[in-house]
This record gives C-alpha cells, sequence and structure tokens, in this order.
C-alpha cells in the first residue's frame, strides 16, 4: 500500500508547489505594478495601485479630451512632467518600503496644493504629469511648479527617516509646443531632462533650441557607449605637491574623451551623461584599473613610487561591488593598496553616512587612502567626519580662485586647514594657478597643493618627463614614504599610523 500513499505524498506536494509559485507571481506582479505603475496584461486599470493617481491610460484619454476643449476655446493648456530626483538612491538605500511610502506621501501632497481642474498622474516609477485645466498659460504654468516646489521644501519623515525631495520639471505648451498629447509629453519631458541637468529643483520650458540639445545629447550618449571599446577614453595626470618640500607625492587621475570627429570632449560635457544613463559604473570601473596598470607599469620601468588618485562617482562609491573591484584592480596591477588614492565628494559619502562608513573602513584597512574632494562645497555632518577613515580633505579651486582678494574665502580655507589637522588629515588645495596663491596657502598651513602653477594635467609620456623634471629638483620620497595613511584603520604596517 505504500506506493498510492508515495503518489498521493508527491502529488500533495506538487499541488503546495504550485500554490506558492501562484502566490509569489502575484505578489511579485503586485509589487511590480506598484513600483513602476504597470498593469497587468490586457487590462485598462485606470488608477495607479499604490498612489490612487491616474495612469497613463486614463491621462491619455483626459489629455485628448483637453485638446479638443482648448481647440474649440482657441486657448492654451500646459503638460508639465515632474521627476523626483535621487529617488532610486533612496530606494535603494531605504529600502523599498520607505520608496513606496515616499511616493504616497509625494502624491497626496502634490494632488493637495494643485488647483481646481488641474489632474496629475502618475507615469511610471519616479516620473508624474500635471495637466494644467484648459485655458492654462505660460505665466499660471508656472505658478504652479513654483507651488509644487514650495510644497516639497519641508523633508518627508519615514520610519525615523527624515527625507528631503526634490524635482525637476519640464513644461510643454499647446499648442506651441505641439497639438498631440504624444508630443506635448515627449517636449515636456525633454525640458525636465534639460532641467535637471542644470539643477535639482529646477525648471524649463521646452523650446526648439532644446530638441537640438537633446538631439546632440543622445548622439554623445551612442558614441560615449562605445568610447571603451574603441579605445578613445585615456587618463592624464596632474601631480600633487607637497607645499613645504616641493616633492610630488601623488598624482591624480584624471579622464578625458578624444572623440575621433569630435577631438576632446570637454568632462563637464560627457560626465553627466555617463552619469543619467549609468555608463558611469562602466567608465569608472575602466579609470579605476587603467590607473593601477599604468602605475604598475611606472615602477616597471624604473621610475620612484608614486600614488595615483581616482575620483569615485557617486554611483560608484554606493555600488555594492566597489571593494570587490578595487581589490581586482590591484590584483591585476600587482600593486600594494598603497598606492592608490580614492577620491569621493561630501555629498556622496553623507547621503548614506552609516553605510559609506562600513565601506571606507573595509578600503581604508586594506590600506586605500582615502580622500574627501570639493570639501566645504558640499553637505557634510562634523559628527561623523571624525568617525570616517580619511586621510586628506582637498579645498575646491573655487575658494582658491578668490583667495587674495576675498577675506571670506581666506577665512573657510584656514579653517577647513584647522579642522583638518585637528583630525590628524593633510590638506590639498586645488587650481594654484600664481606664485601668490601658493605663498599665501603656505603661511596658512596648507599642505599640498595641485594646479596649473606646476603642471597641468598631462598624457602618460608628458607626465614621466614632468616628474624626472621635478624631482631632479627635490629627492625622490622613498616607498615607505608615499605609502604612509594617515588613517586609524590601516593595520598592516605599524608606523603607517603616524
Amino acid at each position: 500500500m505504500e506506493g498510492p500513499y508515495v503518489l498521493l505524498a508527491v502529488s500533495i506536494l506538487i499541488a503546495i508547489g504550485a500554490v506558492a509559485a501562484a502566490v509569489w507571481l502575484a505578489v511579485r506582479l503586485r509589487r511590480l505594478q506598484a513600483a513602476h505603475g504597470l498593469t497587468a496584461p490586457g487590462s485598462q486599470h485606470r488608477h495607479d495601485i499604490l498612489t490612487g493617481l491616474p495612469t497613463r491610460v486614463a491621462i491619455v484619454t483626459s489629455a485628448e479630451h483637453n485638446i479638443v476643449e482648448a481647440q474649440n476655446a482657441g486657448v492654451p493648456f500646459a503638460v508639465t512632467v515632474l521627476n523626483v530626483s535621487r529617488f532610486k538612491s533612496i530606494n535603494d538605500s531605504l529600502g523599498h518600503e520607505v520608496g513606496d511610502e515616499l511616493l504616497r506621501r509625494l502624491s497626496q501632497r502634490l494632488r493637495a496644493v494643485l488647483a481646481s481642474g488641474d489632474i496629475l498622474g502618475r507615469l511610471a516609477g519616479d516620473e508624474f504629469v500635471v495637466l494644467g485645466r484648459v485655458g492654462t498659460g505660460a505665466i499660471p504654468a508656472e505658478v504652479t511648479v513654483e507651488t509644487i516646489f514650495a510644497a516639497l521644501r519641508e523633508p518627508f519623515s519615514i520610519e525615523g527617516h527624515d527625507i528631503e525631495v526634490a524635482v525637476s520639471a519640464g513644461i510643454s505648451m499647446f499648442p506651441v509646443h505641439g497639438t498631440t498629447f504624444d508630443v506635448l509629453l515627449r517636449r515636456a519631458e525633454t525640458a525636465m531632462r534639460a532641467a535637471h541637468s542644470v539643477a535639482r529643483g529646477s525648471f524649463r520650458f521646452y523650446s526648439e533650441e532644446l530638441s537640438k540639445s537633446e538631439e546632440e545629447r543622445l548622439a554623445l550618449e551612442a558614441d560615449l557607449r562605445h568610447a571603451i571599446r574603441d579605445g578613445q577614453l585615456e587618463l592624464h595626470y596632474q601631480p600633487k605637491v607637497d607645499i613645504a618640500s616641493g616633492r610630488v607625492r601623488s598624482a591624480e587621475a584624471l579622464l578625458r574623451w578624444k572623440h575621433p570627429k569630435r577631438g576632446f570632449v570637454p568632462p563637464n560635457v560627457f560626465i553627466p551623461i555617463a552619469e543619467e544613463t549609468g555608463l558611469i559604473l562602466p567608465i569608472g570601473e575602466w579609470v579605476l584599473r587603467r590607473a593601477c596598470a599604468q602605475m604598475r607599469a611606472w615602477l616597471d620601468s624604473g621610475m620612484p613610487p608614486l600614488r595615483v588618485s581616482v575620483n569615485l562617482s557617486a554611483k560608484q562609491f554606493r555600488h555594492g561591488d566597489l571593494t570587490a573591484v578595487v581589490c581586482s584592480a590591484l590584483e591585476d596591477a600587482q600593486l600594494q593598496p598603497g598606492y592608490l588614492e580614492l577620491e569621493l565628494t561630501e555629498s556622496s559619502i553623507m547621503h548614506d553616512a552609516e553605510s559609506s562608513a562600513a565601506t571606507l573602513q573595509l578600503l581604508s584597512t586594506m590600506g586605500v587612502h582615502i580622500s574627501i574632494d570639493d570639501f566645504g562645497t558640499g553637505y557634510s555632518s562634523l559628527s561623523y567626519l571624525w568617525r570616517l577613515p580619511l586621510d586628506k580633505l582637498k579645498i575646491d579651486r573655487s575658494f582658491v580662485r578668490e583667495l587674495l582678494s576675498n577675506p571670506d574665502d581666506v577665512a573657510i580655507v584656514k579653517a577647513i586647514i584647522s579642522l583638518a589637522h585637528s583630525l590628524r588629515l593633510g590638506v590639498v588645495a586645488e587650481g594654484v594657478e600664481t606664485r601668490e596663491q601658493l605663498e599665501h596657502l603656505r603661511e596658512l598651513g596648507c599642505d599640498q597643493y595641485q594646479g596649473f602653477f606646476c603642471s597641468p594635467a598631462v598624457p602618460p609620456d608628458a607626465f614621466i618627463e614632468l616628474i624626472q623634471r621635478l624631482r631632479a629638483e627635490r629627492p625622490a620620497l622613498t616607498e615607505a614614504d608615499m605609502l604612509r595613511t594617515q588613517s586609524r584603520l590601516y593595520a598592516y604596517t605599524p608606523e603607517s599610523a603616524a
């Protein structure tokens, strides 16, 4: 009789498994619908499950009705696209439950401030649309956006987190910018992206110039995707010089893109595109590996030891495999960790200070040097600063530029140097272009500088010649000098903590 019972048991297990799979799929679909405003295949949900707002289907219907009404009356109306800045990073760092609740509360706050007759809908993910009432002109549309911005200045308090939210907005007007909703929506999105590229919490009206700019941006994006494969990216190197001794202790690797037709594309043009598209991750990894490989080649050629510093984007820093990538790059180049310095901005670190501290501790314990770039221009918490395993603070060039003429900048630079030294950190001034600036920094106690006064960033071969010239004037540092880190966490050489 065992055979039938075994078959029965197997059948029950299969049935349970099928039910569990069905439940899992249903839950998964529901989460996808909530997170992205999706609808089930073949269904025509007119309201978003998560926020209760009209979905794209309902918005299209409302927009078509508005177009007919506006045509008959000979009056305009506005289509405004809103994008929530940093929503993905909030989701990643605080969890999808917090992200979902943020979207719910944000939707409620927006509905509360919109005028009667305006329609708020959710397009997908973190993107919303407002259909202005028929008769809405450019000035009322601008007032609506400013009202939305004002409503979002107050942080959202969710599960113990105070979350600040800003949106970027783009506006298109019927009929001047288009006579169909599809065209109006695309042009409002183009304007929104233009606003986002300038600053969080800003807005733009659509214009033909933006379309040309968008086409140019898309062409650059397509070319950038092939830049690594086709060998168009280069690293140039700028020395960091000890102010007291004149010795070169390290160099910053700076990314350059030599386009086959456009020539050198400025970093402030292509880096934002890389950030927006996610290309910054493969490009950033290439920079890290290439810098380590170049340092190994220099060492093998007999060049005295030197540390190379690499800038990390916020997305790179928050990416889960950063430590593994750093280890792999060092191992492939057979390079000790002390030859590498990572530069991060204040905002990328302080976005999630606890998680950032854990990542930095892993890197610092290995012996990698850590610097905060453009210090004083972002937002930092002094209560966290002393807990981070740092080696240097870098003074932004904007403070150095007016050092001789602006007492406020002198006070800021002096305060940064004092703060850094009290925490046993080194200080590097960026953008030093004149001897007068350098002498003033020397008087203020700054440790290192980089800038055109010594040299711009140059290709590897030119950098070797530069280093040979500079080191002919000053004795080279020893490897022990170069590897020494000021971080409290480096565990491998006792003298390195000094």
